[in-house]
């Protein structure tokens, strides 16, 4: 069975091919809208081939130029797509798992617009260009906010009054859900747990952040909220923040309320604090002592020793397992070593040997042995995780 996987943004398509649990190509179409358009294929073991995408592409002229390109190449041209699978940020708390994509469920996905407008207008956007292009072709939605659709009452409600929550849908959902549930799954594995007897704790961290705490299979608490600001520092977004700063700025500053909202998602986080929105540069600078990739760096690893801390009280008790996944999860020895060192509350420590080769010759595990709870690098695969719930889907039994 040959799935294609897709991840529209507002002016993106990023997308991968799976035959079978086999990553045939992926790639990306970027500035779609503008005229300077332009899109890569790569295929595993060659060269990276440019993508001939009109110029002001719309999504539709994108996915077109994408599957003219997968027809062309000689290795991929006898693959016939029979599903597709799509990203979703939002799904509310209307869908709690994977689903087929039927007009009233892309109706929806219009409906929850409100909670992520820059996410799931553009993904509604791509399941519109999909149909267009390969119509007949069944389609499965998967939510990010769907695998934290288990969180208890105590831990999604906000102390607000109620008609709040019900008139105006204002929770907590949680993000990053298909990439914690892959890699939760990956340590239950790895370590020989029971499935329905573990607790872990799991660090997505990348441009975006968010850690999150499972038991015995299910999310129990996660550290985004309404919308992925809540929660750790991240690439450009604040995370927690007072929730009074807007209007102490506005009063201070005459910003606006949008002119704030943009502040603390696109002008925050490590490029607010040191003006550097790459791991690697930050580490750099930090091992020259740089006093504000420092900070920036502390910043970061405090708050998430933080949170991780605070996410035991949903497991009820130590975990087995802290994993890190995502792409500084998965490649900055510094921020592992860093958090796991604000983490002597659990007795847990790293063994430095494996940490700096990110658990490569240890199935993923960078804590010494005899360690508990033990602390695990493990790579996230979004695009196969939903690749595997399509054809779950689609597959006739």
């Amino acid at each position: 069975m040959v799935v294609l996987v897709i991840n529209c943004g507002s002016s993106s398509v990023k997308f991968a091919l799976f035959s079978g649990d086999r990553t045939a190509a992926r790639g990306m179409v970027e500035r779609i809208g503008s005229h300077d358009a332009s899109g890569h294929l790569d295929l595993p073991g060659s060269s990276r081939i440019a993508l001939p995408v009109p110029s002001g592409a719309d999504h539709a002229s994108a996915l077109g130029s994408v599957l003219a390109a997968l027809r062309a190449h000689p290795d991929l041209a006898s693959l016939e797509i029979t599903a597709i699978g799509h990203r979703v940020v939002h799904g509310g708390d209307r869908f709690s798992s994977p689903t087929l994509i039927t007009p009233q469920v892309l109706a929806e996905i219009r409906d929850l617009a409100p909670l992520a407008p820059s996410h799931a207008l553009a993904n509604a956007t791509g399941i519109d260009a999909a149909t267009r292009v390969f119509p007949g072709v069944p389609q499965v939605a998967v939510f990010d906010t769907a695998f934290h659709q288990s969180i208890p009452p105590e831990v999604y409600h906000y102390a607000l009054p109620p008609e709040f929550h019900r008139e105006h849908r204002v929770r907590r959902y949680g993000f990053h859900g298909t990439s914690h549930a892959w890699v939760a799954a990956r340590a239950v594995e790895t370590l020989g747990l029971p499935e329905d007897k573990h607790r872990l704790l799991t660090a997505h961290l990348g441009n975006g952040c968010s850690a999150t705490a499972i038991l015995d299979g299910k999310s129990v608490d996660t550290t985004m909220g309404l919308t992925p600001l809540e929660g750790l520092v991240m690439g450009t977004r604040s995370g927690n923040v007072d929730p009074n700063l807007h209007s102490y700025l506005h009063r201070r500053t005459g910003m606006s309320l949008d002119e704030i909202t943009d502040l603390l998602n696109h002008r925050s986080g490590l490029t607010g604090v040191a003006g550097v929105n790459d791991m690697r540069h930050l580490a750099e600078l930090h091992a020259q002592g740089d006093p504000t990739a420092c900070l920036a760096i502390d910043l970061f690893t405090f708050r998430l020793a933080r949170e991780l801390c605070g996410l035991c009280a949903a497991l009820g008790g130590r975990p087995d397992a802290i994993v890190f996944t995502g792409g500084i999860g998965e490649n900055s020895p510094l921020i592992r070593a860093e958090t796991i060192a604000r983490l002597s509350v659990l007795s847990t420590t790293l063994d430095p040997v494996l940490n700096a080769v990110h658990g490569r010759d240890s199935r993923g595990r960078i804590s010494p042995e005899i360690t508990t709870p033990v602390v695990l690098v493990i790579p996230t695969n979004e695009e196969l995780a939903i690749a595997t719930e399509t054809r779950r889907l689609t597959t006739v039994p």
